[in-house]
């Protein structure tokens, strides 16, 4: 019953051509299966009709999955019926012709049974082609598009005439000047001031041929930075024969200016990213890895005491060409070769699991039945308490994200509803073929549970922690909240933009049990899933982790088993 409500439901998300299309193909089906005796010479044109309409929904851009299952189930009924516009059916069809009849046209129509299961993720969202527009109309049209379908306008207060008002002129400004680069970086301020981690330009590569990227933060000085949380901003990367290295700087030294500015208001005013911040602490964090960019050839001066020096010194120090080391060394990547899950047993009394993506992998397919393995590993150790790592875990599917919780609970809850924006009633509607329930597990997990997460834990990422969150086995540990993206990128809203850039949006939001946006930021940058420990990023702290390589966040959950 419950696939026959969602089909019925799915209904919603069809265009008027692909609604037509079904009915058409259903009225085909039920044509043959129904012991009709006499024939009509204008059924057999019904088919051709359909290909026609499937022409015409091709041609006025609708390639979405959900179409092309669609187009294939009426290709298939053309083809097992042509015969019939060239040669008529004189009689009614004999038993055996129609129950072959029958059973063709059953298996004609699982791709539209399919696509309607699933339409709610897979429905034309069409691609604005604004690419041959002026700067300035092409933001217009983008600033207006999105104002009715950007999933979380509202729950971030986004003042979309306030945006055209602050943006246009500079738009205008560059189509005036046919200044590339001052639109370029238009649109990345205009991008970004959405503060949220799935905005992004699909068709660039920061470090490889972005000129303008190049151009302000192509040079490094060999340093990165972390704010303490008094403040303080101290050398967390150093590299070996660098400027900064040759200078005398130390890993750990506190940095007092930057470039003859108090390094408060130097790292206030550092606003490069690769990606959008969605939160405070993800913004923090970027602007310590981005204070010491600058163009290449740059000469800065900066005032540092080492660790343990009373003395203030000064450095001239020159940006080169390193080729983004700082900000590659800062940013985790992960590799294809590393397996989804994989833990161990710590101090022969807990269990750790480490899932980076929620994902299968090159070398691990099923990542559900290696984090089951593992917990029944932990059971047969009776181990005191389990470690979920979900630190820099950048996302995945849901579906996996709710099979994975199974082993955490001992009774069915709700994960998540998804909600879409319905482009033929003009509002947000929920997916109720989407709606993710997580099912107890035979393989329960009763004990502590200690999460760790950080700024980098994004999209599906966030999602186990979110669900965990509150239960009272449950503790979240971390320097900052999850990344405050999770957002559901399924049929995303695509523009093609002037310069060749294609820029990508969410289409979708995910909702609590009260129907409430959950784990994406609001307007006061405040997301995802927040620690209940929270790890100061102190003097001690990050001597611990940056000055000797503990895992401060692990030494952390350790201690929360005894708490």
């Amino acid at each position: 019953m419950s696939f026959i409500q969602d089909v019925f439901d799915s209904l919603k998300w069809l265009t008027v051509w692909e609604v037509i299309l079904c009915a058409l193909n259903l009225f085909v089906l039920l044509r043959y299966v129904l012991p009709l005796l006499k024939n009509n010479r204008w059924f057999d044109f019904i088919p051709s009709v359909g290909v026609i309409i499937a022409v015409i929904s091709l041609f006025n851009g609708d390639t979405s999955i959900l179409a092309l299952l669609i187009y294939s189930s009426t290709a298939i009924l053309f083809v097992c019926t042509v015969g019939r516009i060239f040669k008529p059916a004189i009689k009614p069809m004999s038993l055996k012709i129609r129950i072959v009849m029958v059973i063709v046209c059953v298996l004609g129509s699982l791709p539209t049974l399919f696509a309607l299961s699933i339409a709610g993720e897979i429905r034309y969202n069409p691609v604005s082609d604004l690419s041959h527009q002026s700067y300035s109309k092409a933001f217009i049209a983008m600033n207006e598009r999105l104002s009715n379908e950007y999933p979380f306008g509202d729950w971030k207060q986004i003042d979309w005439e306030g945006q055209r008002n602050k943006y246009e002129p500079l738009f205008l400004q560059a189509e005036i000047n046919q200044d590339p680069n001052l639109y370029y970086k238009t649109l990345r301020e205009y991008l970004f001031s959405f503060r949220d981690g799935h905005i992004k330009i699909t068709n660039e590569h920061l470090y490889d041929d972005n000129n303008t990227f190049k151009k302000e933060v192509g040079g490094g000085v060999g340093i990165s930075a972390v704010r303490l949380d008094n403040g303080k901003v101290l050398v967390s990367l150093l590299l070996a024969g660098s400027p900064a290295d040759k200078s005398g700087i130390k890993l750990g030294a506190e940095i007092i200016s930057w470039d003859g500015k108090d390094v408060q208001k130097a790292l206030d005013q550092t606003f490069w990213s690769e990606n959008p911040s969605a939160t405070e602490g993800d913004r923090i964090q970027n602007q310590g890895r981005f204070l010491a960019r600058a163009p290449i050839g740059k000469e800065i001066q900066v005032e540092y005491r080492n660790r343990g020096d009373q003395a203030i010194m000064t450095a001239m120090l020159t940006a080169y060409d390193d080729q983004y080391e700082t900000l590659k060394k800062t940013k985790v990547k992960l590799k294809k070769e590393d397996p989804p899950v994989e833990g161990e047993i710590l101090q022969k009394e807990y269990g750790y699991v480490k899932i980076r993506y929620f994902l299968p992998g090159t070398t691990q397919s099923d990542p559900a039945q290696a984090l089951e393995d593992k917990i029944k590993e932990f059971q047969e150790k009776h181990v005191k308490g389990i470690i979920i790592d979900l630190r820099d875990n950048p996302g995945g599917e849901d579906d996996l994200v709710a099979q994975m919780a199974g082993h955490f609970v001992n009774e069915k809850k709700l994960l998540e509803y998804v909600s879409y924006y319905n482009r033929n009633t003009g509002r947000f509607e929920i997916n109720r073929a989407e709606t993710r329930i997580v099912y107890p597990s035979q393989v329960y997990f009763p004990g502590k549970i200690a999460v760790l997460i950080n700024h980098n834990t994004a999209s599906s990422g966030e999602g186990l922690p979110l669900f965990l969150k509150g239960m009272p086995n449950v503790k979240m540990i971390g320097f900052t909240s999850t990344n405050g993206s999770f957002g559901v990128v399924s049929a995303p809203i695509e523009m093609k933009m002037p310069g060749g850039y294609v820029v990508r949006f969410p289409d979708g939001r995910s909702l609590n049990r009260d129907k409430t946006i959950q784990g994406d930021s609001d307007e006061r940058q405040k997301g995802g899933a927040t620690p209940d420990i929270t790890v100061p990023m102190n003097e001690q702290t990050f001597r611990m982790k940056v000055i000797e390589g503990q895992d401060v966040e692990l030494n952390y959950a350790l201690a929360s088993f005894n708490g």
